[in-house]
């Protein structure tokens, strides 16, 4: 492993991880700062963090993968994708992107993903989201499948939108530890960040990977059953609830 660190293609790597993660928390969280004149509204930010996610996987995959998610990267590590170091160096990367990233902006109008329901429920909505992202991910680039993928920016993009769609009302959607932990740091509050962390790393969604081909059947099943859960108990606009729809049915292909 140590070979790596004296790879040029592996501190490009680093850079690319840094610099899509800093990005992505700027235009993500920038979408979702609370300014007085207009607040921000659920598809600004769903789109917002999908679009830059998509933006992100085009412009760097090439280079690092474009995990721009520790989860993603724990996830890669357990499906031997990366190597021990270099998922160390990934995640490394990829907090102090974010941290950055949430610097750039104007701390007075930075929020937080709050839980508007229990830690168990918050726990199980986040480990939904995150696996959906994961198996998406892991299904869209799977280098086995020999039908038209299409194209996995696009895809994995969806997928981040949709999971915003449903988590921003139940638990502000995190499903990026650095995401989160950014503005935490920055507003030095740690209120019930130990949900994001424990549902967005869990074993279920490092799991993804060995269950991609085994489960994308009962992920099309599930998700969309699980959404369609809390349309009525959050009162989802019927374009929220529209896209909702249609996204998860794009986002597992």
């Amino acid at each position: 492993m140590m070979w790596e660190l004296r790879s040029v293609a592996f501190t490009r790597a680093i850079l690319a991880e840094f610099l899509a993660t800093l990005l992505f928390v700027f235009f993500g969280l920038g979408s979702a700062l609370n300014w007085p004149a207009s607040p921000p509204n659920v598809l600004q930010i769903s789109f917002a963090f999908g679009l830059a996610i998509g933006t992100l996987v085009q412009a760097v995959g090439h280079v690092s993968g474009a995990h721009i998610n520790p989860a993603v990267t724990v996830a890669c590590l357990v499906g031997s994708r990366v190597s021990f170091l270099r998922a160390i160096f990934y995640m490394v990367a990829q907090i102090l992107g974010a941290v950055t990233g949430a610097l750039t902006l104007p701390l007075n109008l930075l929020g937080l993903p709050i839980p508007s329901s229990s830690n168990r429920h918050s726990v199980a909505m986040e480990i939904f989201l995150t696996f959906q992202l994961v198996l998406c991910i892991f299904a869209s680039t799977d280098d086995h499948r020999s039908d038209n993928l299409g194209s996995p920016a696009l895809s994995i993009g969806f997928s981040v939108v949709l999971g915003h769609l449903i988590g921003i009302y139940y638990t502000g959607c995190s499903m990026n530890p650095a995401r989160s932990f950014a503005p935490a740091v920055i507003l030095g509050e740690f209120d019930n960040h130990w949900v994001r962390h424990l549902a967005n790393l869990s074993p279920l969604d490092s799991q993804a990977y060995s269950l991609t081909s085994s489960l994308t059947d009962s992920h099309v099943c599930i998700f969309p059953f699980v959404f369609h859960m809390y349309i009525d108990r959050y009162s989802l606009t019927s374009h929220e609830t529209s896209l909702a729809c249609i996204l998860s049915s794009l986002s597992i292909f």
